[in-house]
């Protein structure tokens, strides 16, 4: 079987900020959960990206399949003019998909040969999230409406789909375009219902579990209070990749409509596109770095050099959200210092990298404060933290989750692969002396997700 990602993704068109501008910032979670998942797309490097969109132009019977060479579309009706993307389309998969379904009398209907269904046009449920994805039209797309058939025929649909990428040797990845509840605040675009969190969080738990069957029996009334648009687009992604591993990257709900971004891959494959390449300990000096490193370096040399504390300014995108950070310093591949936050303390994850990295330079207890000596050849490495989840010792993975572990008052954390840190029990073993936890202690786990920025 060939590998398949597939990524499921908000398409609100505010979150675009040629769209949305100041206002996008809302759902910056959103905006960097599909950044990152543009980063895991761009590793994984697909040869073509098939994307289910709620808003294509579809029938009540039949599955649509745009075959048109080339496929384009722009944000002009919503006030953005000149932002237009252009993809090819992969004429080939499709067709060949379309055959499959024929083969199965599952009805299907080939776009390009339906003038009424506008062929080779892109509407914003692919517009958006292929402007984070793929804003340069690098991969070709095979774009497919949903329809109102059945649950089942969607899950049928994506196992049709791996099948197809499977016999003509295609590496695909499947974008699941999908809001959730559009009903979950007063004023909301769909009305109000109070049903609708409850659907959210029952659609946010499946699909952690990656229990993407269970999502063909949630209650229909439930699923009509919550006023969704991206359910069937959700189950076929679960029949294109069976028994997948999921990561949750983001959920928000700014303006009564929930987004959720997310990940999924058999366990293997999600496992080798999210863990960092060992070895790696951060940028150097005079190296391009990203945005947290740059600005972890400014604040240590600043503070070391003048006694200074720098003022990140109003940062924006990744910087200006809110969340733990770790910053790690190293010298010769040795650690210097590292100091970081399990949860957010500061209004902006620019202030809370600025903070942790003068303690990580001066007030790690098991180094010297560090020197204007050292700045010249100082490794610096950051780890932006998820939402910490619960988890049992199966769970745990080393190189790809780190661990907190809790008792009574005491807390203990150890950041994902770590050299010479190879197992679970090496894991919890080290945080528990980390917090003073004696071994044969009850504790209770917990697992967290980073990104690690050089």
């Amino acid at each position: 079987m060939v590998d398949i990602l597939g990524i499921i993704a908000p398409h609100p068109p505010i979150m675009v900020p040629t769209v949305g501008g100041q206002d996008s910032s809302v759902t910056a979670a959103s905006m960097e959960a599909l950044r990152r998942a543009a980063r895991v797309l761009d590793a994984f490097d697909p040869e073509t990206v098939v994307i289910m969109s709620p808003h294509s132009p579809a029938a009540q019977d039949a599955f649509v399949i745009d075959t048109a060479p080339r496929t384009s579309g722009s944000f002009d009706r919503f006030g953005a003019a000149g932002a237009r993307y252009s993809y090819a389309t992969d004429v080939a998969f499709a067709s060949a998909l379309l055959d499959a379904l024929g083969g199965e009398a599952i009805d299907a209907i080939d776009r390009s040969i339906a003038p009424a269904l506008e062929p080779g046009l892109l509407d914003h449920g692919v517009l958006v999230p292929m402007s984070f994805l793929d804003p340069t039209g690098r991969w070709p797309i095979v774009n497919i409406s949903l329809s109102w058939l059945s649950y089942r025929l969607h899950r049928r649909l994506g196992q049709i789909i791996a099948a197809t990428a499977d016999r003509i040797g295609r590496r695909i990845a499947f974008v699941a375009s999908g809001d959730c509840s559009h009903r979950l605040k007063e004023g909301a675009p769909a009305g109000y219902s109070p049903r609708a969190a409850e659907f959210d969080q029952t659609l946010v738990d499946l699909i952690g579990r990656g229990d993407f069957d269970a999502l063909m029996s949630i209650d229909p009334a439930l699923v009509e209070a919550a006023g969704e648009c991206g359910l069937r687009s959700f189950i076929t992604l679960g029949g294109v990749i069976p028994g997948a591993a999921t990561t949750a990257l983001s959920y928000e709900s700014p303006w009564g409509v929930g987004y959720l971004t997310a990940l999924a891959a058999e366990p293997a494959l999600l496992d080798r596109l999210l863990t960092p390449e060992v070895g790696a300990k951060g940028g150097l000096p005079g190296s391009d770095e990203s945005e947290p490193v740059a600005l972890a370096r400014r604040a240590v040399e600043t503070y070391v050099r003048e006694r200074r504390v720098i003022e990140p300014g109003s940062p924006e995108g990744l910087l200006g959200t809110r969340a733990g950070a770790f910053v790690s310093l190293h010298r010769e591949h040795d650690l210097r210092g590292c100091i970081g936050t399990i949860a957010p303390t500061a209004a902006t994850l620019a202030e809370e990298i600025v903070h942790n990295a003068i303690q990580a330079a001066t007030a790690d207890p098991r180094f010297p404060e560090l020197t204007s000596g050292e700045l010249a050849d100082l490794d610096i490495s950051v780890d932006v933290l998820h939402e910490p989840e619960p988890a049992e010792f199966q769970d745990l993975h080393p190189s790809r989750y780190g661990v907190i572990v809790t008792a009574d008052w005491r807390r203990g954390l150890l950041l994902p692969d770590l050299e010479g840190v190879d197992t679970p029990e090496q894991q919890v073993a080290i945080a528990m002396r980390k917090a003073g936890i004696s071994p044969g202690e009850r504790v209770r786990l917990e697992r967290f997700l980073v990104d690690r920025y050089h």
